[in-house]
């Protein structure tokens, strides 16, 4: 893993992009994007620091030279820590990504992962673990041997079914995040993973969560299909999801760097993967600068009978 590195090295530059990040803390944009501009001059490989500049560039709506701002991150960092290329796709108004740069994801949860919990909880009114907590026992589950935790992150929803686990799984692409995870003592399991590229195993689980993930992924093809496979008989498949507009397409990347998804495609999403709906809710997920975020609560069950899968060996190691 690459830490995210937003020091140019050279103090000039340095000092420069310091007195930009204040103009445009003012609400000045075009006055921080000239500053930056300056301390590139300085230190013209600094990806971070194009990327900034571009974020400037928009915010002033600047849009070409944002878009050459973004483009010159992407050329100093093709694996994209800043997600310069999201931001692209965002001013060109024609989405190309699918989903998310694995770079980009990771390092900004290994960033937050310290004040993860107070900043959702305390400030944004976070509460989707307890809602897919809430609709599970609604439905009548209460008790599942075995549950998975698909970007567990900090352990929030973790905490949340613990009592109503027999087993309890966990993973996620950020080593951050786990550290704080562990620290809790809730998981049984945890592993390290991209789960939008996971292999097939042998386990089974009779639950698995995504609590505020899919929203990072875009098309859910892959995991959707993964989770579908390695279902018990009749276990269930428990996730929330941002909702899009009602005549945005299947996906949508929004200036929030999340996607959104329509009800339409997540019931032909599911029908595809063999899983039958069960729960389908309209929800408030918490609040973002100051506006309630619309959203899905999903719940879906497995097959009857699961499919033969191979596998060759275990996914999860011991917390």
């Amino acid at each position: 893993m690459v830490k995210l590195d937003f020091s140019s090295g050279d103090l000039r530059a340095d000092k420069r992009a310091d007195y930009a990040a204040m103009l445009a803390g003012e609400g000045d944009y075009a006055g921080a994007a000239a500053l930056l501009a300056e301390a590139l001059e300085l230190a013209p490989t600094w990806a971070a620091g194009w990327a900034k500049l571009g974020d400037y560039h928009a915010q002033a709506q600047a849009s070409d030279a944002a878009i050459a701002a973004y483009q010159m991150a992407l050329h100093l960092d093709p694996l994209d820590h800043m997600g310069a290329g999201l931001q692209l796709d965002l001013l060109r108004r024609v989405p190309m990504a699918d989903t998310m740069p694995r770079a980009f994801v990771e390092s900004l949860f290994d960033q937050y992962a310290p004040r993860f919990d107070h900043a959702l909880v305390e400030k944004l009114g976070y509460r989707v673990p307890e809602l897919l907590r809430d609709a599970l026992l609604r439905a009548g589950h209460s008790h599942f041997p075995h549950a998975l935790d698909l970007g567990c992150g900090t352990g929030l929803m973790g905490q949340a079914i613990r009592p109503h686990a027999g087993q309890l799984s966990g993973v996620d692409l950020s080593a951050g995040m786990l550290r704080q995870a562990r620290a809790k003592g809730i998981y049984d399991q945890l592993e390290k993973a991209d789960i939008a590229a996971m292999p097939l195993v042998s386990q089974r689980f009779d639950l698995i969560l995504a609590a505020d993930v899919f929203i990072y992924l875009g098309a859910l093809e892959q995991v959707v299909g993964w989770a579908a496979a390695h279902l018990a008989q009749t276990g269930l498949l428990a996730f929330t999801l941002e909702a899009a507009g009602p005549d945005d397409p299947d996906f949508v990347l929004q200036p929030s760097r999340r996607y959104a998804h329509s009800r339409e495609y997540v019931q032909r999403l599911l029908a595809q993967a063999g899983l039958a709906i069960t729960s389908l809710e309209p929800t408030v997920l918490r609040h973002d600068r100051g506006q309630a975020l619309a959203g899905y609560l999903v719940i879906a069950r497995g097959r009857t009978t699961s499919p033969a899968t191979e596998g060759d060996g275990q996914m999860l190691a011991p917390a």
